[in-house]
């Protein structure tokens, strides 16, 4: 039996009508779609009938399979001879381990491409009205993980990222907002500097709550805030105030 292939796709960031015509092509190819949690349901109706879909989805400290059980299945079902597509929330190389699942195919010898998606600090900019980059505010923006806020083997360079880029996009960082905001503070960022949480990007269940960095903490608290949420920091968040409210639906809250 001739050895399948491996797409490794960006499903976009949460809207299933956010997905690139080239990703869908590939779903309405596939005979093994391995799907994670933030993908929706509706991009699965692509497959054809009978292609064998498992959830390998990871929720905060709940992962349905390990990333070397993705890594082993996706190699085993190509080497079977079908063609699998690794389907991923935003785009595979931000932030989504696409990077290892592509190792793990060539390791292999098995074809593979990366089809890439919306990653989620685009479409929750888009969606909530909040540039990254604008002209006379922002010039310059950085992608984050939250999720290593504090871990000293792995830390992240916070000192740089509060000076050095005009607007920051936190991702998986809901969980550690306070320590995020005290370490960037804490290395010059001014605490009124506005920042806003996107809840559910692009999705019908969005939630935009803005804030300032020094108070973003206490008011995902009191929001009730949950993941997942993207984290934008900079003067730009202060554009979707400038906004017509009429193009805004009663779902952002500010």
């Amino acid at each position: 039996m001739s050895r399948g292939k491996i797409s490794i796709v960006g499903a976009g960031p949460g809207d299933p009508e956010l997905i690139t015509v080239k990703a869908l092509r590939r779903l309405e190819q596939a005979d093994v779609v391995m799907y994670d949690r933030l993908v929706s349901d509706k991009l699965l109706e692509h497959c054809p009938p009978g292609t064998l879909k498992i959830y390998c989805g990871k929720a905060p400290g709940r992962h349905a399979l390990t990333q070397s059980e993705i890594d082993r299945l996706i190699v085993d079902y190509a080497k079977a001879g079908h063609h699998v597509v690794r389907l991923k929330g935003g785009d595979p190389f931000v932030f989504g381990r696409g990077g290892e699942e592509a190792l793990a195919a060539s390791k292999a010898g098995i074809e593979f491409e990366i089809v890439p998606g919306v990653t989620s600090a685009s479409g929750a900019s888009a969606s909530s009205g909040i540039p990254l980059t604008h002209r006379g505010t922002a010039a310059s923006f950085a992608v984050v993980t939250g999720s290593r806020c504090g871990e000293a083997d792995a830390p992240v360079r916070w000192d740089l990222l509060a000076q050095g880029a005009d607007t920051l996009a936190v991702y998986m960082g809901v969980s550690r907002l306070e320590e995020i905001s005290g370490e960037l503070i804490r290395h010059g960022r001014d605490a009124s500097t506005p920042a806003a949480l996107i809840e559910n990007a692009t999705t019908e269940a969005e939630r935009v709550i803005t804030g300032t960095l020094g108070g973003i903490a206490r008011l995902a608290v009191a929001m009730n805030v949950g993941n997942p949420a993207m984290l934008l920091i900079g003067d730009t968040v202060g554009v979707r105030e400038m906004l017509r409210p009429s193009e805004w639906e009663n779902r952002h809250i500010v």
